[in-house]
């Protein structure tokens, strides 16, 4: 039996960096959503968000939570220019168009990464990179308290902007049902390039968040993608809630399989829950029968 000393630093730990898991998983929902494709550049987006937080932070010396308000947007702009400037003419309105065109990017991204950068990986540090804070039992790093704060606030940002905006229910009414929507005089083309923006902003402050106490590298953002995937199939496809709950389930799970399997196989229990909701509710926790 696990002492509670070791167990409740361990679940905080979890629930910390599943935080950051669901707001990088709510731009890849909000994309299924409304353009109903998986987005297969989304690891390398992220990886390009990381790499401007460093060079922000290197070259400029803005702390990476002061390039909130610089990467944000920038990551949006990013996304809106690729899905109406490449994404949607290479795609010719078919999914599997778009499918082969996300990974084309994604390969792009990670080869132009690799040849700046070369292979290199890079870290930054700032005054509270090493600080922590005690919680009980618990010593957490500052860096990953900010960023639960953080990545909570951006999500319930997020969730606001879908729910209670004119742009969030054009976005709803896309996702629907896009030739109704269409009828009813709403730009089709400008949602979904808004909503691909909007994904790639989740990324761009996620890697704010993430940098103080990660690193970047050309192929750092698949294996955050890949936990990205499990978390929206978990959760419940095209589901912001299903895909917060999946972020934080999945941190902790990570987390407690480090600490009963060792660090390397950590994320062994995420994918055998992954696999019992496809056994036995396929729908994700929190997604609708089709």
């Amino acid at each position: 039996m696990l002492d509670f000393n070791i167990l409740f630093p361990s679940v905080l730990n979890g629930l910390t960096t599943g935080a950051v898991y669901a707001l990088i998983a709510l731009g890849l929902t909000l994309i299924y959503g409304v353009l109903h494709i998986i987005n297969f550049a989304h690891g390398a987006s992220l990886m390009v968000a990381l790499y401007g937080v460093y060079l922000l932070k290197t070259h400029l010396d803005i702390d990476p939570y002061l390039a909130l308000p610089i990467m944000v947007p920038a990551m949006f702009v990013l996304g809106y220019a690729l899905q109406r400037g490449i994404i949607s003419r290479a795609s010719h309105g078919k999914d599997e168009n778009i499918l082969l065109v996300t990974l084309g990017l994604s390969i792009v991204l990670e080869n132009g990464a690799l040849m700046l950068f070369k292979s290199d990986t890079r870290s930054i540090e700032t005054a509270y990179t090493l600080s922590t804070v005690q919680i009980g039992p618990a010593f957490i790093a500052v860096p990953k308290l900010v960023a639960f704060a953080g990545a909570l606030v951006a999500s319930a940002l997020l969730l606001w902007v879908v729910t209670r905006t004119d742009l969030g229910r054009a976005i709803r009414a896309v996702a629907k049902e896009k030739h109704g929507a269409k009828l009813m005089g709403i730009n089709v083309e400008h949602v979904y390039a808004m909503s691909f923006g909007i994904g790639l902003a989740c990324l761009g402050a996620a890697a704010c968040f993430l940098l103080p106490a990660y690193y970047v590298n050309p192929e750092v953002g698949s294996g955050f993608v890949l936990v990205a995937f499990t978390i929206v199939v978990l959760g419940g496809m095209g589901s912001f809630a299903g895909a917060l709950l999946g972020g934080l389930l999945v941190g902790v799970v990570e987390s407690l399989g480090g600490l009963v399997f060792g660090d390397s196989l950590g994320q062994l229990g995420i994918f055998v829950i992954f696999i019992g909701v496809l056994l036995f509710r396929p729908q994700g926790l929190l997604g609708a029968r089709a």
